[in-house]
């Protein structure tokens, strides 16, 4: 028996009422309005997107976020795989040296991947529209030197987006 419930039987029997059941009973339940009841039709939400143009080119994207990269280092890939085709692209990810390619290369093939299961295009008959590296948060670290002091190390991340268009041959 809940407090409230408890506190009116106390009080019930000082009027001298011999159940609280009695009271409960003459209650009658409010009937809610179900949804079946309302007669008026919702209209659809209105669209957040903008109407695409038939002639525009369809517009796949991928992005990579908290990549644990310096945006400095990887902007030198990007900027040679920028207008490239796809699978050139890819190409000179794969031998790439840098450390920042590999990162590269799985958001582009993410990016193909986009195309073929959202978009239901050709993923291989895409090319890199733009790709852009934005700076991610600094993580903050410090190094201990001689004589009691330190010096900071910033880790840097980085924020990657790719987007593709179909190729026009």
């Amino acid at each position: 028996m809940s407090r409230n419930k408890f506190v009116e039987y106390e009080r019930s029997e000082i009027i001298g009422r011999t159940s609280i059941d009695k009271k409960d009973a003459e209650k009658k339940p409010r009937r809610r309005a179900k949804k079946a009841d309302k007669v008026e039709e919702k209209k659809p939400a209105p669209s957040r997107r903008r109407p695409r143009d038939p002639e525009e080119l369809p517009v796949v994207r991928a992005s990579a976020k908290y990549v644990r990269v310096a945006p400095r280092k990887a902007r030198l890939i990007a900027d040679q795989v920028r207008g490239l085709h796809i699978e050139q692209a890819l190409a000179l990810l794969q031998f790439s040296p840098r450390g920042a390619a590999q990162d590269i290369q799985k958001l582009i093939e993410s990016a193909a991947a986009n195309a073929e299961n959202n978009h239901d295009l050709v993923g291989d008959e895409m090319r890199i529209a733009s790709i852009t590296v934005d700076e991610g948060p600094t993580l903050r670290r410090f190094r201990p030197r001689a004589l009691g002091r330190a010096t900071p190390i910033n880790k840097r991340t980085s924020h990657i987006a790719v987007a593709l268009t179909p190729a026009e041959d």
